[in-house]
């Protein structure tokens, strides 16, 4: 039996994972063995429990063999100590549990060619995997604060830094990644400049020797941002550090038309994961029933691949996205001038009516 903690967040975090939840229902009810349990995350645990990854959360989450997450934080939140802010929590339970390879896929789906704000021929079969590095760099470095400088002026400071054990196992995942698709991995550094990025680069190659029937590249990241608007089709597989990683995927989810659409896996070293969209928690539509539902039962697919090794559950969760859209059902963030709009459970409604066939 395979324990899933279900984590749904704050604002559209619960809408959107009563969704991913009814997907969880029919699986069961065709026999997987599957069962879940809920807990508290970000602003709702703090709200809860007083803390964003509370000691009910770490231990149901150290015990579970997947976690799926909706989204958290918000405004409500924003006035609060850093320590105890929602962020802290996805910041806690990615440390916690040693997630360190993140995987965000950029896939460009025909039927939603014209919301992308690119021309169709530029993202037409579009298909990148992401893989950012999620636990170390300048979000978890030490020394960090503020301070006053030698002219009595506050500064605030952050530590950039790698060690070669957490460059090396994110390059395996990533070359490994690459030996499953079509054999290309884009090393995205900043090697020109940063002390950091010398030594990503130099444990790539050295790694990369291990897998020869890889084609490793590098990219300086500012190039790597400008490439992805200009040509994203010449990405397979780009691999890269936490902060660039942060924004270069938030970047490729514009790709596909709607951030909305793109889900997530955060893996351990036994790919034990946590699996969540892409996009936050959408304050301004929360409890309007607006919100898109797809990146979240793909992220369901995502975790059937790699936590459960049932690939083929993934591709029937893409396959039925796929129809889904292909029969013109939209949500308001992927809509077009003229398209019936609907709401977040009816887009699940309609999944689970096609996922059922």
């Amino acid at each position: 039996m395979k324990n899933i903690l279900i984590l749904p967040g704050d604002y559209i975090g619960p809408e959107i994972m009563a969704e991913a939840v009814k997907v969880l229902d029919v699986l069961k009810a065709e026999g997987e063995p599957i069962q879940w349990s809920f807990g508290h995350l970000g602003g709702a645990a703090y709200d809860a429990e007083g803390h964003p990854y509370p000691p009910s959360t770490q231990a149901a989450a150290r015990a579970a063999d997947a976690i799926l997450m909706g989204a958290v934080g918000g405004p409500k939140y924003d006035a609060l100590p850093r320590e105890v802010r929602p962020e802290q929590g996805i910041l806690g339970i990615r440390k916690d549990l040693g997630l360190f390879a993140n995987l965000r896929p950029a896939l460009a789906y025909e039927a939603l060619s014209a919301a992308s704000s690119f021309k169709p021929e530029v993202i037409a079969g579009l298909d990148i995997l992401i893989l950012r590095e999620l636990t170390g760099d300048i979000y978890f470095g030490s020394p960090r604060g503020r301070r006053e400088n030698a002219a009595g002026a506050q500064e605030g400071f952050d530590t950039m830094h790698y060690s070669v054990p957490e460059v090396e196992r994110i390059a395996h995942v990533a070359f490994q990644a690459a030996q499953k698709r079509g054999k290309r991995l884009c090393s995205v550094d900043k090697e020109n400049v940063l002390e950091t990025s010398r030594l990503w680069r130099e444990v790539m190659i050295r790694i990369g020797a291990q897998y020869p029937d890889v084609a490793l590249s590098h990219m300086y990241v500012d190039n790597a941002a400008m490439q992805l608007v200009k040509n994203p089709k010449q990405f397979d597989v780009i691999v890269t550090g936490n902060i660039f990683g942060d924004i270069l995927s938030d970047e490729a989810s514009m790709l596909a038309g709607s951030i909305g659409m793109l889900p997530s896996a955060s893996l351990d070293v036994n790919n034990k994961g946590l699996y969540e969209p892409i996009h936050g928690s959408a304050p301004d539509i929360a409890g309007q029933g607006k919100a898109n539902p797809l990146a979240t039962i793909l992220s369901v697919g995502m975790m059937f691949k790699y936590s459960f090794d049932r690939p083929d559950i993934a591709e029937r969760i893409d396959a039925a996205v796929n129809t889904v859209l292909a029969q013109g059902h939209r949500t308001g963030d992927i809509a077009q001038p003229g398209d019936k709009v609907i709401g977040t459970s009816a887009m699940g409604d309609a999944f689970i009516a096609v996922f059922k066939q």
